[in-house]
């Protein structure tokens, strides 16, 4: 398969995984995540500006599904299934660490998996997937925090 043209196909896959988990979880209208409050908190408390919100700390935080996506792409890379399902354990934890009460991360990470391996049946490598993914974060958040998210 050429490598552009998997990348984009890859991107379009994992920008509807972790977009479809994390709307699902609800992850747009009120992040689960204790610690990015906390956080925001602490860095209003000390006269810092928070104009990014309290959101923004969940993804200083938490795994959320992109994360959950890019880390399994990089797991199953490395070793196969194992490897996304791995990805998926240390997602798991890290939302744990964070009081996170959700699991897009981990569903996130999950499906990811499955989506690679199917698709690498049909000449999809996990390589396109990873660059496809950061492809896919950075139509979401963006490269300038004030217009992320516009999508």
């Amino acid at each position: 398969m050429n490598e552009v043209i998997g990348i984009i196909i890859a991107a379009i896959l994992c920008w509807l995984n972790f977009v479809i988990v994390d709307t699902y979880f609800g992850l747009p209208e009120q992040p689960g995540v204790k610690g990015a409050r906390i956080i925001g908190e602490s860095v209003e408390k000390r006269g810092g500006d928070i104009a990014g919100g309290f959101f923004q700390g969940n993804i200083l935080c938490s795994p959320d599904a992109s994360a959950g996506t890019l880390m399994a792409s990089i797991g199953y890379l490395l070793l196969g299934i194992p490897g996304g399902i791995i990805a998926a354990f240390l997602v798991f934890i890290g939302n744990r660490l964070c009081a996170d009460p959700g699991y897009a991360g981990t569903v996130g990470s999950l499906t990811a998996t499955v989506i690679i391996f199917v698709c690498s049946f049909l000449g999809f490598t996990p390589e396109m997937f990873i660059v496809g993914m950061v492809i896919a974060i950075l139509t979401v958040q963006g490269l300038d925090h004030k217009r992320a998210s516009v999508l």
